[in-house]
């Protein structure tokens, strides 16, 4: 039976295409540190998804030459192909050729197109998010991860992908996923310092 400070709760969701993953508190890898990634793929070939949680200090109009000027942020997804540019969006058959991921959240897709359609009605940028780079793991590298108790996995909701108060994301992603999972996200930084 879990006890109300248990900090290795049992985690009964697998990772997949549309669910998230959430860091353990005590990862103590710099780069995934407390960080939300919605997995976009997973297979026996492997995974690859965004980080939800890490953002650039500039906007998509800084980064990107030509681009209508909706001033979006742009997220860093993760540090595999850290100079290309990846989006999700709410705008489903709006951009061809994006694959739904979860929850009427899409992937990618044809980029002038979406370029027009920011063009058009810049607000819709308040459905889509930008990111450089993805975060990926080979075959069998996510589930080695999982037996070093890593990472949990949660269930996705389009409110959650499509946030932007990244700031408050890990924290609140594992309070919403119960009470036996609350209490990590009061776990220090650094529990020497406690």
């Amino acid at each position: 039976m879990a006890g109300l400070l248990d900090f290795k709760p049992e985690n009964n969701f697998q990772p997949a295409r549309g669910r998230l993953l959430v860091s353990e508190p005590y990862l103590p890898d710099p780069y995934f540190r407390r960080t939300v990634v919605l997995l976009c793929d997973h297979n026996e070939e492997g995974s690859f998804g965004f980080v939800l949680n890490r953002r650039m200090d500039i906007t998509i109009n800084e980064l990107m030459e030509d681009f209508p000027p909706v001033h979006a942020q742009v997220g860093i997804g993760g540090p595999v192909q850290s100079g290309e540019l990846y989006y999700l969006h709410t705008l489903g058959a709006g951009v061809s050729g994006s694959v739904e991921v979860v929850d009427g959240i899409h992937m990618g897709g044809d980029y002038e197109q979406l370029r027009a359609l920011l063009a058009t009605d810049p607000r819709l940028c308040k459905q889509v998010r930008f990111f450089v780079g993805y975060s990926g793991w080979g075959p069998d590298q996510l589930a080695k991860e999982f037996g070093e108790r890593s990472w949990l996995v949660a269930p996705a909701r389009k409110r959650t992908v499509m946030d932007l108060r990244v700031e408050t994301l890990w924290r609140n992603t594992l309070r919403g996923m119960g009470k036996a999972f609350a209490p990590l996200a009061n776990f220090p930084e650094d529990p020497s310092l406690n």
